[in-house]
């Protein structure tokens, strides 16, 4: 059995540990028990830190949100120009779901749930502020006249976090997350060709 350690140390590892199961087992599947096997403590450690299995996922979210757009974020920020900022942003995320295969099980599970849970609003708030990031970009490259100013950037954004979840849900088939690098390089190219020649 681990040590005690801090509150706040012990949910990033119930987080981290929720994450690294969902990589192969449907969060549906996963009990608080299976958790507490990985981390090796007690199921009542980890209830004395989540009251839920629903609370576990809920912070797991939290945490895919922040740090998916904090690496997206950095990315954009680290290129002068709205284009190269796309591509950027495309190969973190790509990036991240090789390093985090089980962030997008968890988000795809919310997504097909009914309820407006704690979680699936912590989906939502993830598009909503990615989608933002990307318009900037879109609006960036415009008036820098990389794109044309007839673009529709809402569609834009649609196609572009379309083409990330298409290659998330190949690589989640094949069982192979890596394999997104080789073929994001010739997707995101097609996608450039596409709204650079936008009317």
């Amino acid at each position: 059995m681990q040590t005690r350690l801090p509150t706040e140390e012990r949910q990033a590892e119930i987080v981290a540990a929720a994450l690294n199961l969902v990589r192969d087992i449907s969060p549906v599947s996963i009990t608080t028990g299976d958790i507490a096997t990985a981390i090796g403590v007690s199921q009542g450690a980890v209830f004395k830190h989540f009251p839920t299995k629903d609370a576990i996922w809920m912070a797991a979210m939290k945490w895919v949100r922040e740090s998916l757009l904090a690496k997206l974020e950095e990315a954009a920020r680290a290129e002068t120009s709205g284009v190269l900022a796309l591509e950027a942003v495309f190969r973190a995320h790509v990036a991240f779901v090789i390093a985090h295969p089980g962030a997008p099980r968890i988000i795809f599970h919310e997504l097909q749930q009914t309820a407006d849970s704690p979680a699936k609003q912590e989906v939502r708030a993830l598009l909503h502020a990615y989608r933002q990031l990307l318009l900037n970009q879109f609006k960036g490259g415009m008036k820098s006249g990389e794109l044309p100013t007839g673009l529709d950037s809402e569609a834009a954004a649609t196609l572009f976090v379309g083409i990330v979840q298409g290659l998330v849900m190949q690589s989640m088939m094949t069982g192979k997350p890596a394999a997104m690098k080789t073929q994001a390089e010739g997707v995101f190219a097609i996608y450039l060709r596409g709204i650079r020649a936008a009317p």
